[in-house]
């Protein structure tokens, strides 16, 4: 399965009010993998940045002045999301301004006709309801290291999010079956493989004797609870 966990920066909240996308950040999933693959992009948006917003993620309109503007690599961002899932948390703010700009471009169909998309944000509320939700709060709650973000960046926010995700989503990140495995690495979290030239596995089969005093116990508990014990019967 690919998927890419994505996350843009805006010059302000509302693409109805004319504001535009500035950065996109997506990095690659294969198979539960982060593959290295990633996508990232600056870009000249044309108009003033809110102030509101260049204190969250501190671009500012001088250091995009010449950044290529949404045309100029709208081919290469759909052609490195297409077909894949995407993982977004809180999608339709994202979703809105991505189509928006397709939308000033032309002759492009919505985001969601070429992905499918998943919403961190929502399985977040579903698995942990009534508490924080937030890209920070989640961090502190599966304990990714997120000590480099001081402001927003969307490369930063997709790299610190494909690690939620995977924590989220994955149940116990590592699995120790002890000292005679093979250990793959994934990441940070060590996976143990199984060695498979380590011969069968040894069973000790019970002697008469032994078999005697396990049927009399069976017996026993059978009798004490007035013949019904499973293991006593046929097909047990």
């Amino acid at each position: 399965m690919r998927q890419i966990v994505l996350d843009t920066e805006t010059t302000g909240l509302d693409p109805a009010q004319g504001h535009r996308v500035i950065e996109i950040g997506c990095v690659e999933i294969e198979n539960r993998r982060l593959t290295g693959r990633h996508f990232h992009c600056y870009l000249n948006p044309d108009r003033e940045i809110d102030e509101g917003a260049v204190q969250v993620h501190g671009i500012t309109t001088a250091f995009l002045a010449d950044k290529p503007r949404f045309p100029q690599i709208v081919e290469d961002f759909l052609r490195f999301v297409a077909g894949a899932e995407l993982v977004i948390h809180n999608a339709p703010f994202d979703l809105g301004f991505l189509n928006s700009e397709l939308q000033l471009v032309g002759n492009y169909p919505a985001i969601e006709t070429q992905c499918t998309v998943t919403d961190t944000l929502v399985m977040a509320r579903k698995k942990h309801p009534g508490q924080r939700n937030s890209l920070d709060a989640l961090c502190k709650r599966y304990e990714v290291d997120n000590s480099q973000r001081d402001l927003h960046g969307a490369l930063l926010d997709a790299e610190i999010l494909a690690d939620v995700y995977l924590l989220m989503t994955g149940g116990q990140t590592n699995l120790l079956l002890g000292s005679e495995e093979n250990v793959v690495e994934k990441r940070d979290n060590p996976i143990r493989k199984l060695n498979v030239e380590r011969g069968l596995l040894v069973t000790q089969q019970l002697d008469d004797e032994e078999a005697a005093a396990h049927q009399r116990l069976l017996e026993r508990i059978n009798k004490d609870s007035r013949n019904r014990c499973i293991w006593t019967t046929q097909d047990a």
